[in-house]
């Protein structure tokens, strides 16, 4: 007796190359058959049954910059409640604890959570529970205390959280900050998702250049000083810097995507690598329904096409968090998660970080199964 059956008029698995009509069964939380084409026929016996008959069966979101903390840090959402049911099965944590609240977010966040999180360890000691900014001194960015860190956390953690912006102590220079976190990242063996300091102070050619092949640079639209963009055009460090193996997330947030800047870097060919959402405590008042769906659709907004956004939420941020044969495609043996998505029926307006505006339609999570369990039905 299989656990779940999904039959759906159109399933989307970027890695595998998937796209049309199709049966999927599941057992045990895993995939167990994939049969594509029409599925006019007898679907098999099954203990629950799921019927796409409108939009797309991806398989379940992974998104690379969020917030999920259920204590401990100052943007710290449930990702139970807050993104598992918008389309995220997979999320990592960008910095909500560092090495001194390492230990109790593993227990109370990751272990707790049917979404499955992973950590991407603060540079700063502290995480992010102080509210009033990071790095007060130089003493929160040790690299001793984060590799031991990063060693006890062993498969919890992914890499590093390197966020320079923020920075709070008095003369305290924020490239020593990332020189030290990129130390922490080379003797730990990690990668880092990094978060430029957003002021002109330091260049953010001199920033990018400390960054690794592997490297994510998240806020990649954010308009304003130190943007990817200047005079009309992607700057050629920022080419450069994807050249070498760079990689750059989107990580929407409330105030770190330029619809302007966007535009100029797809019109350019400069895509992200990633789509993520930053979504954290601030959405639950300026934007509550602000999930991968969400930024998917502003993405298709400033250039993209839907299709060329799902590798983008699913197989690429996967392979990015070392799970690319485990979740993010729909292939017998990967873990049994899924998202429906849907296209809505008229154009909305969208907002970004400098509250301009764009109309496009809006894509939203209908259906969700988070290892063969059904998350919700039929959206929120």
């Amino acid at each position: 007796m299989l656990d779940l059956v999904i039959s759906a008029s159109r399933m989307v698995c970027p890695a595998t190359g998937l796209d049309g009509a199709g049966v999927i069964g599941v057992r045990d939380g895993l995939i167990a058959f994939v049969e594509s084409g029409d599925i006019g026929g007898e679907v098999p016996t099954a203990r629950e049954t799921i019927v796409v008959d409108e939009g797309v069966l991806l398989p379940g979101m992974v998104d690379l910059h969020a917030h999920p903390a259920l204590s401990g840090s100052k943007f710290g959402i449930d990702s139970d409640t807050c993104l598992l049911p918008r389309g995220s099965t997979t999320v990592l944590s960008q910095g909500d604890a560092g090495a001194l609240n390492m230990d109790r977010y593993i227990e109370e966040t990751i272990e707790s959570a049917r979404t499955r999180v992973k950590l991407a360890i603060n540079f700063c000691a502290e995480g992010e529970s102080n509210p009033d900014g990071r790095f007060f001194s130089l003493d929160e960015a040790s690299v001793d205390e984060c590799v031991a860190a990063i060693e006890r956390g062993g498969s919890h953690v992914w890499g590093i959280s390197l966020n320079i912006a923020l920075i709070r102590g008095e003369g305290v220079d924020p490239l020593e900050v990332m020189r030290r976190g990129i130390r922490a990242a080379e003797e730990s063996g990690k990668p880092v998702i990094f978060g430029a300091t957003k002021n002109a102070d330091v260049p953010l050619s001199a920033q990018l250049e400390l960054l690794r092949p592997g490297d994510l640079m998240t806020y990649c639209f954010y308009s304003g000083d130190g943007a990817i963009v200047e005079d009309g055009r992607v700057l050629d460090f920022v080419w450069e810097a994807r050249e070498r193996g760079v990689l750059f997330d989107v990580g929407d947030g409330a105030t770190a995507f330029g619809f302007d800047v966007a535009e100029v870097a797809v019109a350019e060919g400069f895509v992200p690598d990633t789509i993520s959402t930053d979504y954290y405590r601030h959405h639950f008042v300026e934007e509550p329904d602000h999930d991968m769906p969400h930024v998917v659709s502003k993405m298709i907004a400033v250039g993209m096409m839907a299709d060329e956004c799902w590798p983008l939420v699913t197989s690429v941020p996967a392979r990015v968090l070392g799970l690319g044969d485990e979740i993010g495609r729909l292939e017998v043996g990967a873990a049994a998660d899924f998202c429906v998505v849907r296209a809505g029926d008229v154009v909305e307006e969208m907002v970004d970080g400098r509250g301009e505006v764009r109309s496009e339609i809006r894509w939203r999570a209908m259906d969700v199964v988070k290892g063969g369990g059904i998350a919700t039905i039929s959206g929120l």
